[in-house]
C-alpha cells in the first residue's frame, strides 16, 4: 500500500502537467485526424485522374508514406532537416509528419471503397452531363466516405495511440508527462498502467461515437 500511496501522491503533484499533456495529445490527435482526412480526400481524388502521370505520382506518394515508419519520418524532419537549415518546432514536425502519413492511409481506404462500389450511378451522371468534379463531390465522395466509416474510425484511434511517439521529438504530450512521472518515483508499472487506462477510456469514447455514426450512415456492401 505504501507504494501506491507514494505513487498517488506524486501523481497528484504532477497532475496539472499531466492534464496539460493530455490536452496537447487530444489537440494533436484531433488536428491530424481532420487534416489527414481532408488531405486524404484530395489525394484520393487525384488517384482518379485521367492523367497517368498524376496517378503514378499520387500512388507513389501513398506507397511511400504507408511504407515509411512514422518514427523514421518524424526523426528525418526533426533531426535531419536542421542540417539543411530548416528548423521546425516539435508540434510543426508532428503535425506535418502525421498529416502526410495519415492522408496516405485515408486515401488508400477511400480508394478501396471506391473500387468496391457500384459504378452505374457514375456512368448515369456522366451521361447526363455532370463533369468529373461534380460527380466526385455529389456521388463518389459521399458513398466512399460512408463505406469507409469503419476504416476511418480505426485510423482516428490509431492517430490517438500513435501520437504517443511524438514525445521522442520533444513534444511534451500526455505520454511524455507520464514518462516524467515514472522517472520521478521509478514506479514504471503503475505509471504506464495509468496511461494505458487513460488511452483505453479515450479509445472507448471514440468507438462509441463512431458506432453511432455507423448506425446512421453506414451502407451495407
Amino acid at each position: 500500500m505504501g507504494g501506491w500511496s507514494s505513487f498517488i501522491r506524486d501523481l497528484t503533484e504532477q497532475m496539472p502537467l499531466i492534464m496539460a499533456g493530455l490536452v496537447k495529445t487530444l489537440q494533436l490527435a484531433g488536428l491530424i485526424s481532420v487534416s489527414g482526412l481532408l488531405f486524404g480526400i484530395l489525394v484520393f481524388y487525384l488517384t482518379l485522374s485521367k492523367n497517368k502521370y498524376v496517378r503514378a505520382a499520387v500512388n507513389s506518394y501513398i506507397s511511400f508514406f504507408i511504407g515509411m515508419p512514422l518514427i523514421v519520418l518524424l526523426f528525418l524532419m526533426y533531426y535531419g532537416l536542421p542540417q539543411w537549415g530548416v528548423r521546425l518546432s516539435p508540434f510543426a514536425v508532428a503535425f506535418i509528419g502525421f498529416t502526410f502519413n495519415v492522408a496516405a492511409y485515408n486515401a488508400a481506404y477511400l480508394k478501396t471503397a471506391f473500387n468496391g462500389s457500384d459504378k452505374s450511378q457514375l456512368e448515369a451522371a456522366s451521361a447526363q452531363g455532370f463533369n468529373a468534379l461534380q460527380i466526385f463531390q455529389l456521388i463518389t465522395l459521399p458513398q466512399v466516405l460512408r463505406l469507409s466509416i469503419p476504416a476511418l474510425t480505426n485510423q482516428v484511434i490509431a492517430n490517438l495511440k500513435d501520437s504517443s511517439v511524438a514525445f521522442l521529438i520533444q513534444y511534451t504530450e500526455f505520454f511524455a508527462r507520464v514518462q516524467e512521472l515514472a522517472a520521478t518515483n521509478f514506479q514504471f508499472f503503475k505509471a504506464y498502467l495509468a496511461a494505458a487506462l487513460v488511452y483505453l477510456a479515450l479509445v472507448s469514447v471514440i468507438v462509441l461515437f463512431a458506432r453511432a455514426i455507423e448506425r446512421r450512415y453506414f451502407i451495407p456492401v
